[in-house]
């Protein structure tokens, strides 16, 4: 009975199948074998070559014996019952060497070669069946090439030249989309390969047509102005002529119009070829994926009283919405609750529709009670996420970004509304450079400088006068109501101050009860409480306070505690957990709460699950809980949130930094419930999220001159190094860890001064300032030493083995770390053993004892994979490679770079990335590779000063001699 046909997959996982069954390949060195036969595609692999990739620069004399071994066991594998010594079909001998005998049915390669070649011959007449085939050989890579099998033999050219032809594939596919008038077919594709190959002109100009014709013009755009930055900095050159056209065709199309390739796709076989050109039939774009922006929040439909501004405000706008660009509306006095965002939104929404390429909008709290102003560059990127902007393509630093904004909005009619701005600096980053936008800003300042620098028309909100006042209750309450009890009804709008914010909040309460008179209400108000000096009228003795103390008697007695409470968060906003920490129930009980808080709009809800005062309702909260709680109450409410936050933090830092010594917090008080957090992602999301108001909480906490929060202070400021650490926030992190030291000295205990002490020193390392740190590490360890702490101990030998390395003291560094994997192992702690036996590795390789770093690392490798320690994986192949590259090995070298740059990019670790792509500039610069060694340190750079990190000038210092050295050639 005749066996099954056989078939091979190389582009993905190394398998083969007899009909339906998978078979059985044996070890890694096997599948490798069969792999490099694969990848040589029906020509004889030599035997020397085999070895080569095998094993290395070091085979073992048995070597070539091995080999017949492999091919026996093969050649049995796909021929059952095949004799001895016998040749068979499959895999025969040919020219000193082997050659496996397949074709388009049994060789996934060979079918995409054949899809490939077909698709490009039947593109000019067909782009449809092109489109198609070439999707078909697409679908043939099932992952990276070769998976499984080990590094040296991955690192083979014959498998680097295979990984080539994806790309140029992928532009093939690409121009056959768009000419068939399906731009997004390919699309995924497309972005994959163009985050893999950032300075590939061609294939960077194919993903901005295919982007515009899809629709997403924007993202079109900033992939532009992303590739023109790194050419910039990396390369020190312009884009090339096909990406300049393709982004001229992207910029200058109408919305909507038709796009079509640039060229025909280069033919790349091997990893050589050459662009051809071709002038295609244009295709149409189909509607974008994602809708154009509408933040504008909702306007109020019972908008009154600001007529003759509102006619000012067309009046600056046009009539055809091309008038000036800016306009400021502006409070006297800096008032608060005039209605300045009222009048802004309602006006946008007028306006609307002569901005058909979308509305943003976004609160700048430049008067937030908190101090919590939002930073412009925070802005800037909300606003290109809401655009289309994927997060890899933002640039690093506030300039960057904002000129990345302006070039997305070049050439379309964007609305934007820039709320509560506290000056002209936080503006200007925002300010679209179109003249085709229109940009309305609230302030209680009048923005002098925005007027002088930019054109800005100044539009005054004053309060209601009395006739404006008994206008806005007739909108809310009725004609015939209002008539009917006209003194009434002006004691209202005297009480309220005119502020349109007052007065909104009486008439919701007038219109919620529609049977009481209005000489009630307004006895009421009257006889209200409150005080809220700080926003009274300078010419009046009105108490606005009392407006709200009034308002919020319309909700429940526990809405109306929480409301009291939440005055008392730190932060710019915050989550639902942390407002039921506050009031001390559970999350399911505090949830309606806060809906019926944002109900009487005494509480917003800004974002999905984020909450936030009106910077007036702030304040008069923060009186009332003053005025109705007792410190005691106050103290218990600010403890649990305190809780809230350490427990949270610390349960991160478990997931981030599995190998650390964290402090353990103490028990969490009754009605404490931390998120939960499922992994390091969720880890990160959540800090990320909790940045700012996690800074706060430390402030706060660490100034409140009790012994248990300043303790909580402390313990918090630990939690965050790791986060910091990995995002490069080392100033966030300088001062936290100053806080803490401050804090720990004053509670006099010698344990939490020798964790500060540490912790302080180690961000003072990050930031050079090694003068500072070593005297630390070195009271530090003294006290850990006095106190019996192995643990203490042992991280801190680790951070004076760092600090020794930055001084160029190797052997000291080396003790260190030998210290610390020595009680490590007598404590038995297998997270941190794993760690510092790299560490241990790292320097054996530094002082030039390679074999010894090998061992050390490859146990270290083999712990952490165990553990699921990302981080700590990365930071191994980085020793890896870096032994390898002084072994001569730099195919393997680079291989481990590899290794650790793809786990650091997907963890966000900017400073270790930078560092290694140093090293993999030294290693092309050894094999010759001179291009590459520049990209590499180019890339370094952008990412040091992109954290304003002293590292910057030793690369730009490498980077010199290099340009030196090549002038002087």
């Amino acid at each position: 009975m005749p066996l099954e046909p056989v078939r091979f997959t190389v582009l993905g996982a190394v398998r083969v199948f007899r009909g339906d069954a998978e078979l059985e390949l044996g070890g890694p060195q096997e599948r490798a074998f069969l792999a490099l036969l694969l990848v040589g595609a029906g020509r004889p692999v030599a035997v020397s070559e085999i070895v080569d990739a095998l094993w290395g620069a070091a085979p073992p004399r048995s070597a070539v014996n091995v080999v017949r071994r492999h091919v026996g066991s093969l050649r049995r594998l796909l021929e059952p019952g095949l004799a001895a010594r016998a040749e068979g079909h499959w895999l025969v001998r040919d020219a000193g060497g082997y050659r496996l005998v397949t074709d388009g049915d049994s060789s996934d390669l060979l079918r995409f070669r054949a899809l490939r070649e077909e698709g490009r011959r039947i593109a000019d007449r067909s782009p449809a069946q092109a489109l198609e085939l070439l999707t078909e050989a697409l679908s043939l890579w099932r992952g990276p090439l070769a998976v499984g099998i080990p590094a040296q033999a991955r690192a083979h050219p014959a498998f680097d030249a295979v990984d080539r032809e994806l790309p140029a594939a992928v532009r093939q596919a690409a121009d056959a989309a768009l000419r068939a008038g399906r731009p997004d077919a390919v699309l995924p594709e497309l972005r994959q390969a163009a985050a893999r190959h950032p300075l590939d002109e061609p294939l960077q100009a194919g993903l901005l047509l295919a982007l515009a014709a899809a629709g997403h013009r924007s993202e079109a755009l900033a992939a532009y102005e992303a590739v023109r930055a790194r050419l910039a900095e990396e390369l020190g050159i312009d884009p090339g002529a096909e990406l300049r056209d393709a982004r001229d065709t992207v910029l200058h199309g109408a919305r909507g119009a038709e796009v079509g390739p640039s060229g025909a796709s280069s033919e790349v076989s091997g990893g050589a070829g050459t662009d051809g050109s071709a002038t295609p039939a244009p295709a149409p774009s189909p509607p974008s994926a994602l809708p154009p922006p509408a933040q504008l929040p909702h306007g109020i439909a019972a908008f009154t009283g600001r007529d003759v501004e509102l006619d000012e405000a067309f009046a600056l706008s046009g009539a055809d919405g091309s008038g000036p660009g800016t306009v400021v509306i502006s409070a006297i006095g800096g008032m608060a609750g005039v209605g300045k965002t009222t009048l802004a939104v309602h006006w946008a929404h007028r306006v609307a529709d002569r901005f058909p390429d979308g509305q943003l909008y976004v609160n700048l709290r430049g008067f937030d009670p908190s101090g919590a102003v939002l930073d412009p560059g925070e802005a800037v990127r909300g606003f290109l996420d809401a655009l289309g902007v994927p997060p890899e393509r933002v640039p690093h630093g506030v300039d960057a970004q904002a000129a990345l904004y302006r070039s997305v909005l070049a050439g379309r009619r964007v609305l934007v509304v820039l709320d509560n701005a506290r000056d002209t600096e936080q503006v200007r980053p925002l300010l679209p450079g179109s003249p085709g936008c229109l940009t309305i800003v609230t302030s209680r300042d009048e923005l002098p400088g925005l007027v002088a620098a930019h054109g800005a028309h100044s539009l005054v909100l004053r309060p209601f006068d009395a006739v404006r006042a008994r206008a806005f209750l007739v909108r809310r309450l009725g004609a015939e109501r209002v008539a009917a009890e006209p003194r009434a009804a002006d004691e209202i709008s005297e009480l309220c101050a005119g502020l349109p914010l007052a007065l909104a909040c009486v008439a919701a309460r007038a219109a919620g009860h529609p049977h009481f008179p209005l000489a009630a209400v307004a006895a009421e108000l009257r006889e209200a409480h409150g005080s809220l000096d700080a926003f009274a009228r300078s010419d009046s003795s009105v108490d606005v306070g009392t407006v709200f103390s009034w308002s919020s008697r319309a909700v429940s007695a526990e809405a109306a505690r929480l409301f009291r409470l939440l005055a008392l968060h730190p932060g710019p906003d915050l989550s639902l957990p942390a407002a039921a920490a506050l009031a001390g129930l559970p999350v399911g009980r505090a949830r309606p709460l806060l809906a019926e808080l944002t109900g009487l709009h005494l509480v917003t809800e800004h974002s999905p699950g984020r909450y936030a005062f009106h910077d007036l309702l702030r304040a008069h909260a923060g009186e009332l809980v003053h005025e109705r709680h007792t410190e005691a109450d106050r103290a218990a409410a600010l403890n649990r949130l305190h809780h809230h936050y350490v427990h949270t933090a610390h349960a991160a830092d478990r997931l981030l930094a599995p190998n650390a010594d964290p402090l353990p917090p103490p028990p969490a008080p009754e009605g404490v419930h931390p998120e939960p957090l499922a992994d390091d992602d969720r880890a990160l999301a959540w800090l990320t999220a909790e940045h700012a108001v996690l800074l706060a909480v430390v402030e706060t906490a660490a100034a409140s001159g009790q012994p248990v929060q300043e303790r909580l202070a402390c313990q918090l400021a630990w939690s965050l190094e790791p986060f910091f650490d990995r995002r490069g926030h080392w100033h966030d992190g300088l001062a936290v860890q100053r806080t803490a030291l401050d804090a720990v000295r004053r509670l006099a205990d010698p344990a939490l001064e020798a964790r500060g002490l540490r912790g302080l020193a180690r961000v003072e390392g990050r930031l050079g300032l090694h003068a500072r740190a070593v005297p630390r590490l070195k009271r530090a360890l003294e006290l850990f030493t006095a106190l019996g702490d192995d643990t203490g101990r042992a991280h801190t030998h680790r951070s004076l083995g760092w600090e020794c390395d930055q001084q160029g003291d190797l052997p000291g560094a080396l003790r260190h770390n030998q210290f610390a994997l020595g009680l490590f192992r007598t404590l038995g702690d297998r997270a941190a053993q794993a760690s510092v036996l790299n560490s241990v590795g790292w320097y054996h390789a530094q002082l030039g004892e390679y074999r010894h770093a090998l061992t050390h690392c490859f146990e270290a490798l083999t712990m952490l994979q165990q553990l699921g320690d990302r981080y700590g994986q990365a930071a191994t192949w980085d020793s890896i490679a870096y032994a390898h590259h002084h072994l001569g090995r730099h195919p393997h070298a680079l291989l481990g770079y590899r290794n650790a740059l793809a786990l650091l990019r997907d963890l966000g670790v900017p400073y270790v990335e930078a560092d290694i792509l140093v090293r993999v500039g030294d290693t092309h610069l050894a094999t010759g590779d001179h291009d590459g060694a520049r990209t590499a340190w180019q890339q370094a750079l952008v990412l040091l000063r992109g954290l304003n990190h002293p590292d910057a000038e030793r690369v730009e210092a490498l980077l010199n001699a290099r340009d030196g050295h090549a002038g002087a050639v």
